[in-house]
């Protein structure tokens, strides 16, 4: 069997007070959301109990769908780099951006392009050329059985708004990877941060075009596909040519517990092919009532047609 890693929503804490100009923005609301509310919950040292009991589990490889920072600051992405490259080599670390890290616009070549090494594809052509998060995505990376297909659902929004957006070349190159890779009879699991089945009442925090990301789906298929974005543990399934693809998310990789949300989770799944498709058994590992260390929590399997 393979092992994969998942976990997301990262939100590296010690955010101080940045420089008053820095703040002429979104970033002035995020700040005070930080210090009044989100820095009781991300915890630097669930973090740290997370990443060591994920090391004693010596996954293949792992799989981190976005939030890695909070709101956006040149200091966070440095601190971010240094996060990764801490926690393994970016052969074996495959990153995405979300919301957080889009939270407004900012240069790439002072933001994401300090993390390029865990989002580049294999090939050149396995993304678009440029220097920019509209043109890298997706990316392409093979690993054992798998065909990890990173996505950027990550776009500045107005203030009070936590939504995401493919936009349609990205779906374009994405409905071409997936075809690409539906013959080499790999495993495709599709990263992207926002969950692709987001309900409507939810529409400013929710994927925007995942309906036209489910029609890519509906007509290329997808063996698995991992988010974040929502802090709460999720299993829905989209529709695919062989059946139903399952769409798997994870909470906030740093979260205590908390009364309106999952408390700091991260999956294991462990792949091997089954007939003409995948079994997939997943262990679900969970901060425990202690806080300092992580312990198996259950389990659960999942068939995937051929």
């Amino acid at each position: 069997m393979y092992t994969l890693a998942h976990l997301s929503d990262i939100h590296l804490g010690g955010l101080g007070i940045p420089q008053p100009g820095a703040l002429f923005s979104k970033r002035i609301l995020g700040l005070l959301s930080w210090h009044l509310r989100r820095k009781a919950v991300h915890r630097g040292a669930v973090l740290a109990a997370l990443v060591a009991d994920l090391h004693r589990s010596h996954p293949d490889h792992t799989a981190i769908t976005g939030d890695l920072v909070n709101i956006s600051l040149p200091e966070e992405f440095r601190r971010a780099a240094a996060w990764l490259a801490a926690l393994g080599r970016p052969a074996d670390v495959s990153v995405i951006p979300g919301n957080h890290d889009a939270y407004v616009a900012i240069p790439w070549d002072r933001s994401l392009a300090l993390w390029d090494s865990y989002m580049s594809g294999d090939s050149p052509e396995s993304a678009a050329d440029g220097g920019d998060a509209g043109t890298h995505f997706p990316y392409l990376r093979r690993r054992g059985p798998l065909a990890l297909i990173g996505l950027s659902t990550a776009v500045p929004m107005p203030p009070h708004m936590a939504a995401g957006r493919l936009g349609a070349a990205q779906l374009q190159r994405l409905e071409a990877l997936l075809a690409a890779t539906k013959a080499a009879g790999v495993c495709r699991t599709v990263l992207i941060h926002h969950p692709p089945t987001s309900s409507r009442a939810y529409r400013h925090k929710q994927l925007l075009d995942g309906e036209a990301f489910s029609e890519v789906l509906a007509r290329q298929g997808a063996e698995l596909v991992l988010h974040g974005h929502t802090h709460m543990s999720g299993l829905s399934y989209l529709k695919t040519p062989e059946g139903r693809a399952p769409v798997v998310g994870v909470p906030s990789a740093s979260a205590r517990p908390t009364r309106s949300r999952d408390h700091s989770r991260y999956h294991l799944y462990r792949i091997a092919p089954a007939g003409q498709g995948w079994r997939i058994e997943v262990e679900v590992r969970g901060l425990a009532p202690s806080l300092d260390r992580f312990q198996g929590e259950t389990g659960f399997s999942l068939s995937i047609p051929g």
